[in-house]
């Protein structure tokens, strides 16, 4: 099966995105959140269960991510103060982070970036991070 015209693939998606952010290591987003910057977590409950958490940053998982951000819509978080957030988004490894920030700058918050290497780089650098409790993550159903 050949790719329709137009379609790119998901690496050129990335490299796309990823041209448009100024990206920071885990050491930076440390710094640049210590300075007011808002360290949004996308990572789904299962995943924070699994690998940890870092402590303070804001929970947003990826589906809502643009609703809790833009600062025109009425769904936004009270972090979402404006296009001139400071907003570094974190996911496990450092991908769907790029794509995600792009699409806040895509939504004008022009600050917006990722960590290089998610949260996996995070806790490598001996940064801060919590262990969740894994039944309180699960979805109630899932629970014995």
């Amino acid at each position: 099966m050949s790719r329709p015209p137009g379609a790119r693939s998901v690496d050129e998606l990335l490299a796309d995105a990823r041209s448009r952010l100024q990206r920071v290591t885990a050491r930076e987003a440390h710094v640049a959140v210590a300075a007011g910057g808002v360290l949004v977590d996308i990572r789904p409950g299962w995943q924070r269960a699994e690998h940890g958490e870092v402590p303070g940053a804001l929970l947003v998982e990826r589906n809502h991510l643009e609703w809790r951000f833009d600062p025109e819509c009425d769904a936004r978080l009270p972090e979402a103060t404006g296009y001139d957030a400071h907003v570094v988004v974190l996911c496990q490894e450092g991908y769907t982070s790029s794509l995600a920030a792009d699409a806040l700058r895509s939504l004008g918050l022009h600050r917006a970036t990722d960590v290089i290497g998610g949260f996996a780089a995070w806790e490598a650098e001996g940064l801060p991070v919590v262990r969740v409790d894994r039944a309180a993550a699960l979805p109630s159903s899932s629970r014995c």
